[in-house]
């Protein structure tokens, strides 16, 4: 709603409030009250006019209201009309408080209904005097403290489902986050990696073999370039904060068919990576596909930075409802760095199978090397 018409809004619900006292008082001032049918519709219609206040204001609005009430008392109860106004009224006076209690806090509503307690407590005294004062005083002070308790438990509901929503909200933001963080930590580590070992070649044979030199800073240059843009591409969602143009697509993620790629690169880096696929090809789920590239690039990365070997095996096997992983190289076993157990990379992937329900395990080979192994269910749909 535009600024404009919430303050047009305001004060007209403002003006018919004030209103309410006034209106209120001249009802039971009719010619021939109580007895005059006249009283009742225009002492309904004078109830309408703080509702609109009881919304945007409950404190306000309960002030009009035990206002009205106050103007109220200057008549003498007597008759079946005046019994019913006072009843109405107090009906009233005690809906608002629970209105203020589901709206405000504890240091506004009990205050708020103290007063409307004293009002109302001074009506039952007067009107007592053709009833049983003590009995009438009960009932209606009773009325205040169950309104309030209502509009009290509606309002701690409301507040615990705030905080359950906040709760949610936060555990879905460090989820992202530690996503991104994942995913920036792959896709770097690797290209890094491979930077480094092709820079090392250059090095060396830049004045014996200056060929294969300027064949180093071409794939230098093309994985640069690719980390570079996938770099832009995430800080460009990440940036995007236009949202009434909707979520910012996202770049297809990769998967285990993008496995030629990774063993291009790594071969650019001194590893071959040999991949042996078992079991039906069918269409993996995006988490499940993109969980298992991202374990067997981080696992490769580990082999080129750590390792010291000149090859690895990658086994993927489908067994019904189980992926299975596996990584295996011949190198030094006990230098491989994060895959010994300490490194972001291994906690990376261990945190990916584990958000899958899978079960993962890395370590040397008893007849050297190292080996990282993989299993993380399928969901039936894909078996």
């Amino acid at each position: 709603m535009p600024t404009a018409q919430k303050r047009t809004g305001g004060a007209l619900a403002w003006g018919f409030a004030l209103l309410f006292p006034f209106a209120l008082f001249l009802a039971t001032h009719l010619p021939g009250y109580p007895g005059d049918l006249l009283v009742v519709p225009a002492v309904g219609l004078s109830l309408l006019l703080p509702l609109g206040l009881v919304r945007r204001n409950p404190v306000a609005a309960l002030l009009v209201v035990l206002a009205g009430v106050s103007a109220v008392l200057l008549v003498v109860f007597d008759g079946i009309y005046g019994r019913t106004l006072v009843v109405i009224l107090v009906v009233v006076s005690d809906v608002v408080v629970g209105q203020v209690a589901a709206t405000r806090p504890r240091r506004t509503s009990i205050p708020a209904a103290a007063l409307a307690a004293g009002v109302e407590g001074t009506m039952a005294v007067i009107v007592g005097e053709f009833d049983d004062v003590p009995a009438t005083t009960v009932v209606v002070l009773l009325g205040v403290v169950t309104a309030w308790v209502i509009g009290d438990s509606v309002r701690q509901r409301r507040r615990h489902a705030a905080e359950k929503v906040e709760q949610a909200e936060a555990r879905a933001v460090e989820a992202e986050r530690l996503r991104i963080a994942r995913e920036l930590h792959d896709m770097v580590a690797h290209s890094i990696a491979v930077i480094a070992v092709q820079a090392g070649v250059g090095r060396r044979v830049i004045d014996t073999q200056p060929a294969e030199a300027r064949t180093a800073l071409a794939n230098i240059e093309d994985t640069s370039r690719d980390t570079a843009a996938a770099l832009r591409r995430m800080l460009g969602t990440l940036r995007r904060t236009d949202t009434a143009a909707g979520p910012a697509p996202r770049d297809p993620a990769p998967g285990l068919a993008d496995l030629d790629g990774l063993v291009v690169r790594s071969a650019q880096a001194g590893v071959e990576v040999r991949v042996r696929r078992e079991g039906e090809p069918a269409p993996l789920p995006p988490d499940i596909d993109l969980s298992a590239f991202r374990i067997v690039q981080e696992a490769v990365t580990n082999v080129i930075r750590h390792a010291g070997a000149g090859h690895c095996d990658v086994g993927i096997r489908r067994d019904g409802d189980t992926l299975a992983i596996e990584v295996a190289d011949d190198g030094t076993g006990a230098g491989n760095g994060p895959g010994t157990g300490g490194g972001n990379g291994l906690t990376g992937m261990r945190e990916r199978v584990s958000l899958l329900g899978g079960e993962f395990t890395a370590g040397p080979r008893p007849d050297g090397g190292f080996l990282v192994t993989a299993r993380i269910p399928l969901p039936g749909g894909t078996r």
